[in-house]
């Protein structure tokens, strides 16, 4: 059955069956694209993968560590991100690059045998202080002859697989770390309160430090009056010695005389006057030698007290004195207590010596009055009795004189014990003085360490404090969040965006408007001799492709209803936009082939084909991007994405423009020569 529509280049009528072909053209077009790119990774399992796992597990801390095992577990199991999955296989390297080959693999996934020693060899950097980290790496492999998106399916999937297993090793190289933070903290603190407590002790010390020069003083004065006790009781005992040696050499001539006296008297027998004038002297003299034998007796005892005395006070300073804070000081006193302790054993014999001289003195001085008396009494008595008794007496003199020799010699030694004494006090004044001087600089040196102990505490606190700590369950979370800071999010994971249905829909319902001017005439061919309008001639051409053009947009709507399910009011927007881009696509191409006839054809075909290049990617360069902008598609696209006001203005500009350009050129056309008519007949 045949249509009052005139065909294109051809006298043949229109037929209902081109219609339905000019009709169903972009419904089956756009109905083959939508459902083969609509949501491509629902169908994910259509896809055969293999997985290649050449890694050599590691032993961390004593634990086995096989990651490229749980990789490629990972790798089959799936990931969250997608609602689907690739159908993977565990493989070698001679079987994938054979599957590959055959087209039996779509990818193949090979992982390393480094791959688990440089996914972990970050963290034992941060451990061991050594080492050098590297990153773990996979390779996704795609046949030459692959699919336009299957590198993308493939390598995405591969990505988010070793990403989130990167993210596993961040969250606990990180945890570690984290606690880390709060164990050092601790160890700090710990330090600031051995700074404090040594800075207290320091503090102290220098206190104590600041004592010492006084008492340093103090005890030099001593040192000092010591010394000259010494230098006055060394002086005495060197007299004292000179003393007894004279009466000592006294005594002894006293007991020579005597005994020569005594031979004398026996020899004479008479007790002449020179006798009894000895005898008299001898009682004088024994009687000096008593009392100076008394006072050596009770000089000697007070020294052998003093040096007892002096000898018991050094060695008690001594055993009081800090060695560990003043050592030189400690061992001059233990020298100076040496010294006097060695004078208490000569001093003693020297006493002892007084004494005996003094027991001796006694008896000699007795015997002597004796003699003086008796021979004074007894001039006539028998001269041997007496002689007897001269002879005891100077035999008792004699032993004096021995006796105060050796009370001389005893006293001498203590007079060089005292005088070593005196010296040694002087010096033990001088190294008190100079310890004094010391303990002055030891305390400002134990001050200045006190102060800088306690700025140091106080600094360790404030690192102790500064430093952040948390808790496994706090080092946890914080460790998932610093290992994958940015998360993303999107209303849909499909690997086209919203934006392709209404760029497809678009593109199909121009180059079906496209085909409705390829089937059917843009102009009448009886504009030339037609009594219509050229408006009315073009009206009468655009009404059927208009016609078909929202048939077209209303089967194409449908069929992306079928497969998107969109929702009620979103449909009605999107049909309603999709029949008015039909109508003015059909304007638009009838203007382009009214105006350039068949170059206006190959033009339409460019505006296609611009339209979906534009439209797929963002990365275009600038002026094909502003050429895509500029064709009128664009407003179509915008106003499929989102029904809105200008992008209906837009085409219905496009179209009223179309519309009247076409006019124009009936207009033109219907204006000619006679010899163009008659050249026609």
């Amino acid at each position: 059955m045949t249509l009052p529509i005139e065909r294109a280049r051809s006298r043949r009528p229109i037929t209902w069956l081109t219609l339905g072909g000019v009709l169903l053209l972009p419904a089956l077009i756009g109905g083959i694209l939508v459902t083969a790119l609509q949501n491509p990774t629902d169908r994910l399992d259509s896809m055969t993968a293999a997985v290649v796992n050449l890694d050599k597990p590691v032993t961390i801390d004593g634990q086995y560590t096989p990651l490229g095992r749980q990789l490629a577990a990972g790798l089959v199991e799936g990931s969250d991100d997608f609602d689907s999955n690739l159908t993977w296989v565990i493989s070698n390297e001679d079987d994938a690059a054979e599957g590959l080959a055959d087209g039996e693999y779509r990818a193949v996934v090979t992982i390393p045998k480094s791959f688990s020693a440089d996914a972990t060899s970050a963290g034992a950097a941060l451990k061991d202080g050594e080492g050098t980290a590297e990153q773990a790496e996979i390779t996704v492999t795609t046949p030459p002859d692959g699919r336009v998106a299957d590198d993308l399916i493939t390598n995405q999937i591969a990505t988010v697989a070793a990403s989130t297993m990167g993210t596993m090793l961040s969250e606990a190289t990180v945890g570690n770390v984290l606690i880390g933070f709060k164990t050092i903290g601790d160890q700090i603190s710990d330090a600031a309160d051995g700074a404090s407590q040594l800075a207290d002790g320091a503090r102290s010390a220098a206190d104590g430090a600041g004592e010492l020069p006084g008492g340093a003083s103090k005890l030099a004065d001593g040192a000092g009056g010591l010394a000259d006790g010494a230098g006055a009781l060394s002086g005495g005992l060197d007299t004292i010695a000179s003393k007894s040696r004279e009466a000592g050499a006294g005594a002894t001539q006293l007991g020579q005389g005597l005994t020569a006296g005594a031979a004398a008297l026996e020899r004479d027998g008479i007790v002449p006057q020179q006798l009894l004038d000895a005898a008299n002297g001898a009682k004088q003299a024994t009687a000096g030698v008593q009392q100076a034998a008394d006072g050596a007796k009770q000089a000697t005892a007070g020294v052998q007290q003093g040096i007892g005395g002096l000898s018991q006070q050094l060695a008690a300073l001594a055993a009081q004195c800090d060695r560990a804070a003043t050592p030189e000081f400690c061992g001059q006193l233990d020298q100076a207590a040496g010294t006097a302790n060695a004078l208490v054993e000569p001093s003693s014999q020297a006493a002892q010596a007084a004494a005996a001289a003094a027991q001796y003195a006694g008896p000699a001085a007795q015997a002597a009055a004796g003699t003086a008396d008796g021979l004074t009494q007894l001039s006539v008595a028998a001269p041997k009795a007496i002689a007897e008794q001269l002879r005891t007496a100077g035999t008792a003199a004699t032993q004096l004189g021995g006796g105060l020799g050796q009370l001389a010699d005893g006293v001498a030694q203590s007079a060089s014990g005292a005088d070593a004494l005196s010296s040694g006090a002087t010096q033990l004044g001088d190294g008190i003085t100079a310890l004094g001087d010391g303990a002055g600089e030891l305390a400002t040196g134990l001050d200045t360490l006190a102060s800088g102990t306690g700025e140091l505490a106080d600094g360790l606190k404030t690192a102790s404090t500064s430093l952040p700590s948390f808790d496994e369950a706090q080092s946890t979370s914080l460790a998932s969040v610093i290992a994958d800071p940015v998360a993303s999010s999107s209303e849909s994971d499909a690997m086209f965006g919203p934006t392709a249905i209404p760029l497809l829909t678009a593109v199909v319902l121009w180059f079906g408007a496209l085909a409705s001017f390829i089937a059917l005439r843009a102009v009448p061919g009886s504009a030339l001799t037609s009594r219509r309008s050229s408006m009315g001639m073009v009206l009468r051409g655009f009404w059927p492709a208009a016609a078909l053009g929202a048939g077209q947009g209303v089967l194409v709507a449908l069929i992306v209803q079928i497969v998107a399910t969109y929702d009620a009011a979103a449909w009605w927007g999107f049909a309603g936009f999709a029949v008015l881009a039909g109508v003015a696509f059909a304007a638009i191409n009838q203007a382009l082939v009214a105006v350039l006839g068949g170059i206006g054809r190959w033009i339409s075909a460019l505006v296609g084909v611009i339209a979906l290049a534009t439209g797929i990617i963002s990365t275009i360069p600038g002026w094909l991007a502003g050429l895509g902008a500029a064709m009128p598609t664009a407003p179509a696209v915008s106003g499929l994405i989102a029904p809105n006001g200008a992008a209906a203005a837009g085409l219905i500009v496009w179209a009223v423009l179309s519309l009247g350009a076409a006019t124009l050129a009936v207009t033109a056309r219907r204006t000619t020569s006679a010899k163009a008519v008659l050249a026609a007949a």
